[in-house]
């Protein structure tokens, strides 16, 4: 399809679906701000956002197995009992096989009530699209919902853009409800949504590009850890777009902004500049970070401030 096809498929008024990947909050002391952790998810929830938690947002590629299963608990305890959140099951660096190390992953999260979205695995790089797609569907097999994830590598090595072939493969697969697709491309995420359209409506597109957030205009989701900057405003934007409100454009413009601050290279330290951010607000205790993470210079705070006030935020100390 043309890509001037492509870019005239706007979907007015649709409702979205938003979901912000949480920050993990540490204290000065280096940490987990527990707390202030689980009043984030609270607030999220609070605006209608769903959480998802254990994604790169929450530093999962740094987190021990044993810190993946204590944050499960912190959200479910958090958000209590029947209450929707979405979590990573991620299985780089471990030893075993391919797929029952992911089901192991999944069944955790299912125990706590989640619904799993599947990581990449370095380990599939370079398969024919029908070997990953058999590799999906054996991971998926009798769940009643998994989510999967593609990812550009300038968020994490172990990424990957499929090919259309296994994508198309994907979306095939009655387990798999939706895909977080983080090219950072839209006319790639175009083409997904196309896709989707022709073969499978009630599939998800999540869109994951920061740099991109009104792909909601033209029939993705999102799944973004920039919502997790300003998840109220995010749910607000998400409202003015589906009443057809012409509010939404500044809101919106303003929230990329944001994210064209924010999610600079090198773009892992966006996590670094969540944590000022929602310290500027008094969200959380401190703006450090996991020690792995890279850091911000010491300027971005002032930077920030500004978006803050553009965002409506007034003026912060």
């Amino acid at each position: 399809m043309r890509v001037e096809d492509l870019v005239l498929r706007l979907k007015p008024r649709r409702r979205v679906k938003g979901v912000a990947a949480a920050l993990l909050p540490f204290q000065t002391d280096g940490h987990i701000a527990v707390e202030a952790f689980q009043n984030h998810l609270k607030t999220t929830h609070g605006t209608g956002l769903i959480n998802a938690v254990n994604m790169d947002t929450g530093y999962v590629g740094y987190l021990t197995g044993e810190q993946r299963r204590t944050v499960l608990r912190w959200t479910r305890e958090a958000l209590g009992s029947g209450n929707e959140f979405i979590a990573g099951a991620y299985i780089e660096g471990q030893d075993g096989d391919v797929v029952s190390l992911y089901r192991s992953e999944i069944d955790r999260i299912v125990d706590h009530g989640g619904t799993p979205i599947i990581f990449q695995t370095a380990r599939l790089h370079g398969k024919e699209p029908r070997e990953k797609v058999a590799v999906y569907q054996a991971i998926c097999r009798g769940y009643a919902e998994v989510l999967a994830f593609e990812l550009d590598q300038v968020f994490a090595t172990n990424g990957e853009i499929f090919d259309a072939e296994t994508a198309r493969g994907l979306m095939e697969i009655p387990e798999l409800k939706g895909l977080k697709h983080s090219s950072l491309d839209r006319i790639t995420e175009l083409r997904r949504l196309a896709m989707r359209d022709d073969l499978r409506p009630d599939f998800c597109i999540y869109t994951g590009n920061d740099l991109g957030i009104n792909m909601i205009e033209y029939g993705s989701d999102y799944l973004l850890g920039l919502a997790t900057f300003a998840p109220d405003k995010f749910a607000e934007r998400d409202r003015l777009w589906e009443i057809g409100d012409s509010n939404y454009y500044a809101l919106s413009d303003a929230l990329q902004h944001l994210g064209n601050v924010a999610f600079r290279r090198p773009i892992p330290a966006y996590k670094h500049s969540a944590a000022i951010f929602l310290k500027l607000l008094g969200r959380i205790p401190s703006d450090q970070t996991h020690p792995l993470n890279p850091k911000r210079p010491e300027w971005e705070v002032q930077i920030l401030r500004d978006c803050a006030r553009r965002l409506g935020y007034g003026e912060l100390a």
